[in-house]
């Protein structure tokens, strides 16, 4: 059995952050049901050049594992589904701007007067108070403002933002993690409660290295392109054929490394002699290695340095990473059957549970596809469900 099994949450998100969230807990065995408007579904389903047999990726992506229901909230029998479907359900998670769920009387006070023990996440691009509460957030806004693009790039290069959306992303994770809490809060007192966070928190809750360098030194840190701010060597070499990655941070390491670089004299010269000097003295240290990784090919310093017992790595693209013996080894890779696209393959799960493992087992579902099986589960029989059908009710 999944960990999460039992648990049923109602997700009315879209785009990125907030179905990121839901997927995780589907991951784990949560039923997540996917509320979407009839006709053309959420937005996502229409994203992007990558679709298969006219299905998103990135929906499918995003939405696997759960259930749907295409209804229409606009109208109030729309509504008062949801409301009924609410007093079943555990957790509420939306991502519209603050204000949105309200007009539609879904927000935190109405769900809540229906369910007392229903957990409330509203994820948002700025979250729910403060002056930027109103405005709309993108993951590329939120990396800007938190300061994640001006250390993004190379040493001197223009403005770079991450290449995965790392505000998106973290914003889903932490409303899964507030999630969770609030539900282990639950159990305690048998109250519900809302959990609040927004793309821009995220993002500089990862910013942890950052924050810290400029409250300490009181400058403003810069981008450093693939290296480290409080070590080197810990970044990309160049190699005869292309880019490796090494870290070797401590002195014991960098001794290893350079005598697996055949260059056993570089820890005595006085600019690399400990930490603080490699740091200072980066350019020099990495052209000083660069003169020998630069006349092998990458495989050969990648064996080198693992009989040296030095950390180390390939700088893969996404065909070999996919394609990596350690990758497939911990199931990373998933594949699945899905009602349109046919054939796919999804990401797996990153955290093994030893007794109670999640896992990728079911594909995104079609536009409506459960609609008519959750409102029977709710009791509404089937003359209702042809007459709210008839009515654009639902889909």
């Amino acid at each position: 059995m999944k960990p999460l099994a039992g648990l049923r949450v109602i997700d009315l998100t879209q785009a990125m952050a907030a179905p990121y969230c839901t997927m995780n807990l589907a991951d784990m065995g949560a039923d997540v049901i996917k509320i979407e408007p009839p006709g053309e579904g959420e937005p996502t389903r229409q994203l992007g050049a990558a679709q298969k047999n006219g299905h998103s990726a990135t929906f499918m992506t995003m939405n696997r594992g759960k259930r749907d229901l295409a209804v229409n909230l606009k109208r109030p029998e729309g509504v008062e589904i949801m409301k009924r479907l609410v007093k079943t359900a555990d957790v509420f998670v939306q991502n519209y701007r603050p204000g949105v769920a309200e007009r539609l009387g879904l927000g935190w006070d109405a769900l809540s007067a229906v369910n007392p023990r229903l957990v409330y996440c509203a994820v948002s691009g700025f979250g729910a108070t403060g002056p930027y509460a109103s405005r709309g957030g993108y993951d590329l806004i939120a990396q800007g403002m938190s300061g994640i693009i001006s250390v993004t790039g190379d040493e001197d290069g223009p403005p770079a933002k991450s290449g995965v959306p790392l505000s998106d992303l973290a914003a889903g994770l932490f409303g899964a993690y507030g999630i969770l809490c609030a539900l282990e809060h639950r159990d305690r007192t048998g109250e519900g409660q809302l959990v609040d966070t927004s793309l821009l928190e995220a993002a500089m809750a990862l910013t942890v290295w950052e924050a810290a360098e400029y409250w300490v030194t009181e400058r403003a840190p810069r981008p450093l392109g693939s290296a480290h701010r409080l070590s080197a060597p810990y970044q990309a070499l160049r190699a005869s054929d292309g880019y490796f990655t090494v870290g070797a941070n401590n002195d014991k390491l960098f001794e290893s490394f350079c005598g697996a670089l055949g260059r056993p004299e570089l820890p005595a010269d006085p600019r690399f002699a400990g930490r603080v000097e490699r740091l200072q003295n980066r350019a020099a240290l990495i052209a000083e290695i660069e003169k020998a990784t630069g006349t092998e090919p990458r495989a050969v310093w990648l064996e080198r340095l693992d009989t040296a017992g030095v950390p180390s790595g390939p700088i893969n693209d996404y065909a070999e990473a996919l394609a990596d013996p350690q990758t497939l080894a911990r199931n990373m890779v998933v594949d699945l059957v899905h009602p349109g696209a046919g054939a796919i393959k999804a990401l797996g799960v990153p955290v093994k549970l030893s007794d109670t493992p999640g896992a990728v087992d079911r594909a995104a579902p079609l536009l409506g596809q459960h609609t008519s099986a959750i409102l029977t589960e709710l009791g509404y029989g089937e003359s209702e469900q042809h007459d709210l059908r008839d009515r654009g009710i639902i889909q």
